[in-house]
């Protein structure tokens, strides 16, 4: 009799349990004492990838921003570009030079090529 009253210590013991996991017992088993330094490592590295994920969808919304922020101004660039060139058309520079009443006009002749001879 005495040697199964030691052997169900024994089990208890070593043994786990639904009790000893709600009850918090499981951490003093023997072995979670054995691997403390890796379960700590775990949960660390685990604290370290939830850090890393948050940061990388940071950066991502920060990228979505600059890249709607850079469409936004090749679009703005894109209308100032072709505001200039609708303005500096030579019928336009014609038309503004007429209304202002100046004696210019537009030469009927084309332009002469000079040819230097060294």
């Amino acid at each position: 009799m005495g040697n199964k009253d030691n052997s169900n210590n024994g089990q208890k013991n070593s043994g786990i349990t639904w009790k000893s996991i709600l009850g918090g017992d499981i951490l003093a088993h023997d072995f979670f004492r054995r691997q403390v330094n890796l379960l700590c490592l775990i949960v660390v590295l685990t604290i370290v990838y939830i850090d890393n994920r948050y940061s990388s969808q940071r950066e991502m919304i920060e990228i979505d921003k600059l890249k709607k922020e850079l469409t936004d101004i090749k679009y703005d660039a894109l209308t100032i570009s072709s505001e200039l060139t609708e303005k500096s058309r030579q019928s336009r520079i014609e038309t503004y030079i007429s209304e202002k009443g100046t004696p210019l006009e537009t030469s009927a002749k084309p332009p002469y090529l000079i040819k230097e001879d060294y």
